[in-house]
């Protein structure tokens, strides 16, 4: 067995198409599978450090009913190696793209955190946040 490291912190995702939605993330994201159960529709999936896993909606950790789209409320920020690279490969997929590639930076202190990030919808309307650290740098 191949030695996998977990994240801390793993959302499961409700999917309405399990299939569905496991192919858009392998396939217009880039994910790879860790593990799954494609028969029991669960899988936990991985960009570089980042995991996830996606299950189909069975009402087992429901808390309400479940009305698109999902996940209102949160995005999900996925640190990346080359956030343009991805952008790249993501719009040449043909994913649409809820906010297009831009640079922010977050003061905390005296000092600014920079990051590169776009966001997209997953099949459900979950928010995802693909994002780069670009470094630091003094408040001006």
């Amino acid at each position: 067995m191949t030695d996998v490291h977990f994240a801390a912190l793993v959302p499961e995702l409700s999917c309405s198409n399990f299939q569905t939605s496991l192919t858009f993330y392998k396939d217009k994201l880039g994910f790879k599978i860790i593990y799954g159960r494609s028969e029991n529709g669960f899988a936990c999936i991985a960009l570089g450090h980042a995991q996830i896993m996606l299950e189909q909606s069975n009402g087992f950790w429901s808390t309400g009913e479940l009305h698109k789209p999902y996940g209102r409320g949160i995005n999900f920020q996925i640190l990346v190696e080359n956030v343009e690279s991805l952008y790249e490969y993501v719009i040449n997929q043909g994913v649409p793209v809820f906010a297009h590639l831009e640079t922010s930076w977050y003061r905390i202190d005296q000092i600014e955190h920079g990051q590169s990030e776009f966001l997209v919808q997953d099949p459900d309307g979950y928010l995802l946040r693909f994002s780069e650290h670009l470094g630091e740098r003094p408040v001006v």
